[in-house]
């Protein structure tokens, strides 16, 4: 695998530094080296969502590199919504990437918690109402598709539950992915990550934003129609929800 699957040279820099009077290379470097490795393989091998990429020993020994720089890579890749982990199961591909793909990373200030999500939602609003009109224009039969499939699978487990945040997530991402746009999923993720690690506490309660439930039917009608202004509206409707949750639950 070492021979034709990666280019290795930063690794080999990890491992034989000494000999060729170089110096290992910083951590951030390393980092850096194996992720522009890892997603020129990607687009090589012509990887799909859903593919499977190679374990974490495979990747240490093709890029000569240790389990905390490959773990580090996978975390990044992670937060960038271009993979996810399966417990037990290896690390899939979410999203094709190569190593010239741009990244935006957010960062905000969240020592007060309330103004942090607050300020989230705020962008959120934004992205959320455009991606839902453009949706209801450009949405082709295979998109209401899958929006519908996973619709059906949020309420399956919203009324097991009570809740059902992950499959809310991916009825959200088909949306996205119905505007043909691939920077609206993509910044989706990316305020999913910041949203998300706040979700123990305070916000660690299966009725938080319980009643935007219904909306979410309305708003796949509202896109399967074509009709913008009420896909506007029922995005706004489940936001709304949302932001007085926070409000609620920050006092």
């Amino acid at each position: 695998m070492r021979d034709d699957t990666f280019q290795s040279a930063a690794g080999d820099n990890e491992a034989d530094g000494a000999d060729g009077g170089l110096q290992p290379l910083p951590p951030a470097d390393r980092v850096r080296a194996v992720s522009n490795a890892l997603a020129d393989f990607i687009a090589r091998k012509e990887m799909k969502p859903g593919d499977r990429l190679p374990a974490e020993r495979e990747l240490m020994m093709a890029l000569a590199v240790g389990r905390s720089t490959v773990r580090e890579v996978i975390r990044l890749f992670q937060a960038r919504g271009v993979v996810e982990s399966r417990k037990g199961s290896g690390t899939y591909l979410l999203r094709p990437i190569t190593a010239q793909t741009f990244h935006m990373p957010l960062s905000f200030e969240a020592s007060h918690l309330r103004d942090a999500l607050l300020q989230t939602l705020d962008v959120r609003r934004g992205l959320e109402v455009e991606a839902s009109m453009l949706a209801a224009e450009r949405r082709t039969a295979e998109d209401l598709r899958v929006m519908e499939e996973r619709l059906v699978e949020m309420e399956r487990v919203h009324h097991e539950k009570g809740t059902a945040g992950r499959e809310d997530l991916a009825f959200h991402l088909a949306i996205y992915d119905a505007t043909h746009n691939p920077l609206f999923p993509q910044m989706l993720e990316q305020m999913r990550e910041a949203f998300e690690s706040f979700w123990g506490k305070p916000f660690d309660r299966p009725d938080f934003a319980r009643r935007s439930f219904p909306f979410h039917r309305e708003l796949y009608d509202a896109i399967a129609a074509g009709d913008r202004d009420m896909a506007r509206e029922k995005t706004l409707a489940i936001l709304q929800v949302v932001a007085e949750d926070i409000e609620e639950m920050s006092k």
